[in-house]
């Protein structure tokens, strides 16, 4: 699993690439650390090139939604794949979450 922030358009981007299971979910949550930081962005995560994920990954996500939120800040989860889309329509995920 391969996480890299930057900004870009004063938004907080963060792009995966891989695959976001349990073993993965610790070290990319660690990576994704700086968006509980965020203030005054909004937060883009982007999913073009992840593979897959799992309820780790989801609850992680989870997480950083909730403190965008508690911020006023916005979360929004673009270049989703039909596989990763489908794991949001059956958690319940896609209603929680905007997608660009």
């Amino acid at each position: 699993m391969i996480v890299t922030i930057q900004e870009q358009d004063g938004n907080a981007v963060a792009y995966l690439e891989g695959r976001l299971d349990t073993p993965t979910a610790i070290e990319a949550e660690k990576a994704l650390s700086p968006l509980y930081d965020c203030n005054g962005q909004d937060i883009i995560i982007d999913c073009t090139d992840l593979e897959y994920i799992c309820s780790a990954g989801l609850r992680i996500f989870l997480r950083i939604l909730k403190s965008a939120k508690e911020k006023g800040d916005q979360l929004y989860i673009r270049g989703v794949s039909d596989d990763i889309r489908a794991v949001f329509a059956m958690t319940g995920f896609i209603n929680i979450f905007q997608f660009k």
